[in-house]
């Protein structure tokens, strides 16, 4: 029996890592072995590639260049780790995944839905999540929730009107894939929003 494949998603700052904390916790109390990963990384190349992208020495780097390094250290990621592990029955959670790849640079890059989702199929074949979570929250909100964007990060420190059409895209792609994608709403407290993600996977994947 395969494992299950389940994605976090949202904007900077949702809380996406408390969640993803949270879960790892709650697996881990209850005696269920998962997999716990981060894109881009979770091997020693996709871990480079990452650190390339979020440098913010890169800020000539064009979408597509972004989107093809993205792609790249997801099908290192892939190959390496999360097909053998869900083939040997592990379930892998992974915070972002492809519809960070709609949402940052189909989206806010203007590169379109259709050229991400080609991209996608050559990079992932049939492998695809069995449910996304998707943080719901603006923006505006979460950054304000936050304290401010990460001015480090390359792709955080990008202008609010950037943040904004990442928003956008996430919620069309949502639209788009409802079956799989569900949205949890953020704006709530930490503890009621977990209280909705552990509802969720436990009706709907493996997670008991």
């Amino acid at each position: 029996m395969k494992g299950s494949f389940i994605t976090f998603e949202g904007c900077e700052g949702v809380g996406k890592t408390t969640q993803v904390e949270r879960l790892r916790r709650y697996l881990e109390k209850t005696g269920q072995k998962a997999l716990f990963l981060r894109e881009p990384g979770g091997t020693v190349i996709s871990e480079k590639i990452r650190a390339m992208l979020l440098s913010k020495e890169n800020d000539k780097m064009n979408g597509k260049c972004e989107a093809l390094l993205y792609s790249a250290a997801r099908a290192q990621l892939l190959g390496e780790v999360v097909a053998p592990a869900l083939e040997s029955g592990i379930n892998v959670i992974c915070d972002r995944f492809t519809d960070s790849t709609f949402a940052y640079q189909g989206s806010a890059r203007g590169l379109g839905m259709d050229f991400i989702d080609e991209l996608n199929r050559l990079t992932c074949g049939d492998v695809v999540p069995d449910v996304t979570v998707f943080l719901d929250l603006s923006p505006r909100d979460a950054f304000a929730r936050k304290g401010g964007a990460d001015a480090d990060d390359r792709l955080e420190s990008q202008s609010i009107e950037f943040h904004e059409k990442v928003y956008e895209g996430y919620k069309e792609v949502a639209a788009r894939y409802p079956e799989r994608i569900v949205c949890v709403d953020a704006s709530r407290d930490a503890d009621t929003v977990w209280d909705t993600v552990i509802d969720v996977l436990r009706k709907r994947t493996s997670v008991k």
